[in-house]
């Protein structure tokens, strides 16, 4: 018997759109969650994770069989709320069982999360739904869900209104559901970080008079956001700009490079990557489902696959993993160094 089960007797099921049923455990709140199937292969930072915007419209499946070991601290949280549609484990510690039921989140235990996690590497990404219902009725849940691809998300995860943090030179971050500890490093570089939606354009960034702008990371598409593209266009050449994530896709769309979606995604925190120039590999953290096609521009590619995984040129620069970790590896942190640098020196951006 599952150890969780004594407490909290509710079988449920993930189903796949193609009719593969999961049986597991329900832990969390009531209902149905439904999304594009994706899994991290990270051991910690589970509050971290969940809590990330960039997992909008996925469910996430932990490929470690034991989550919640350390209990949950809030403080880790990166937005103020879980922003994965549901969340799918193989064992889950009751502290962390009771907090992702607080929060409102459709969770299962006891999942055979390694044959899940092979078939989505294996065979690509799914829709999936979860939680009570019948398997048919979950399988048509599922089928009912919207692609990423190709559509704008209906749940915007840019912060509402301006804000600011840190003292120095200033960065304005354009905000797609940038993760908190992105502007946290920034402020502690040195910078004064002023944090924007992610619809403001050019006018409204440069009115800020920045130093140098960073595209943070967010959900979704980056080919369907094609007025931010035209954004950084009309901010490439006026002063530094700088990505990460879907930051970096997006910098790589407004240079002229394609997007493709990739068959299962980079997620987690132990990703081989290799600066071209110095030759260095550092292990870094992803989460993405997307990459940039480029011949030209790269400066970082895959060990695992050979994927792009940073571009350079003169006036930009991008990453597509996350140098502020947060949690994982601590090997791209002087990506934050390089922004200060550059905005340091830099002049600040005055309309003529």
């Amino acid at each position: 018997m599952h150890p969780m089960s004594s407490l909290l007797s509710r079988p449920q099921h993930l189903v796949l759109e193609d009719g593969t049923v999961f049986p597991g455990i329900g832990i969390g709140a009531a209902g149905v969650a439904a999304g594009e199937a994706c899994f991290t292969t990270s051991m910690t930072g589970y509050e971290e994770a969940v809590t990330d915007p960039s997992y909008v419209a996925q469910v996430l499946t932990f490929a470690y069989p034991l989550i919640g070991t350390y209990g949950v601290d809030e403080i880790r949280m990166e937005s103020d709320h879980v922003q994965c549609e549901g969340v799918v484990m193989r064992d889950c510690r009751p502290e962390f069982a009771a907090w992702l039921k607080q929060k409102g989140v459709v969770a299962l235990t006891g999942v055979d999360t390694r044959t899940l996690v092979r078939r989505i590497r294996d065979g690509g990404v799914l829709r999936c739904a979860l939680g009570d219902g019948t398997p048919e009725e979950l399988q048509a849940r599922a089928l009912a869900e919207p692609l990423i691809d190709g559509r704008p998300l209906e749940r915007h995860t840019w912060t509402p209104e301006p804000y600011v943090i840190g003292e120095g030179p200033r960065v304005v971050v354009v905000d797609f559901g940038s993760k908190r500890s992105i502007p946290a490093r920034l402020a502690g570089a040195g910078l004064e970080v002023v944090v924007v939606p992610g619809d403001y354009d050019a006018d409204a960034i440069l009115d800020w008079s920045p130093r140098v702008v960073m595209i943070s990371n967010g959900p979704g598409d980056p080919s369907v956001l094609t007025t931010q593209v035209e954004t950084i266009k009309e901010l490439l050449g006026k002063l530094p700009v700088f990505g990460i994530c879907l930051g970096h896709q997006l910098l790589g769309l407004a240079l002229g490079h394609e997007t493709v979606k990739l068959p299962f995604g980079h997620r987690g925190a132990n990703h081989p990557v290799r600066d071209i120039k110095t030759g260095r590999v550092i292990v870094t953290v992803q989460n993405h489902g997307y990459a940039v096609i480029a011949d030209d521009d790269v400066s970082h590619v895959s060990l695992n696959d050979g994927t792009v995984e940073g571009l350079i040129g003169d006036g930009f620069a991008s990453v597509q993993f996350h140098p502020e970790a947060s949690p994982g590896p601590l090997d791209a942190l002087p990506f934050f160094d390089r922004l200060a640098d550059a905005c340091r020196s830099a002049p600040i951006f005055t309309r003529s």
